[in-house]
């Protein structure tokens, strides 16, 4: 079970900190290509929001690297999952049913990571 929370978690790890250090670091005009939904929301939100992520990627893997806090990865993965039904939902409200494609294998991949962290 340890190896598959690894599996996950770095699968997440990998969207999360890759998204979120966009949402972090780019503008708005080099966002709004990919992520249609930045000119709604003030860019702050975006940041801020890319900030989370990347918190969620050190709540994923640290506390179980460490052994410090590990119920932190659960919290994290319930964050992702959460994070993911909020989009998804924003995604519904503009009328880009497409764009939940992404959504919902997410949303699982953190259901599955929260429940490997409560079973080791």
């Amino acid at each position: 079970m340890e190896i598959a929370y690894w599996i996950v978690a770095a699968l997440l790890a990998v969207l999360y900190l890759y998204a979120g250090a966009k949402k972090v670091v780019q503008s708005q005009e080099q966002l709004a290509p990919m992520m249609g939904w930045v000119d709604t929301v003030p860019m702050w939100l975006v940041r801020g929001i890319g900030a989370v992520e990347i918190l969620g990627v050190l709540g994923l893997l640290l506390p179980p690297l460490t052994g410090v806090a590990p119920v932190l990865a659960l919290v994290a993965a319930i964050g992702f999952a959460v994070l993911q039904v909020l989009a998804a939902g924003l995604h519904l409200s503009r009328g880009e049913v497409k764009e939940t494609g992404l959504n919902i294998p997410l949303i699982a991949l953190a259901g599955v990571a929260a429940w490997l962290a409560t079973v080791w």
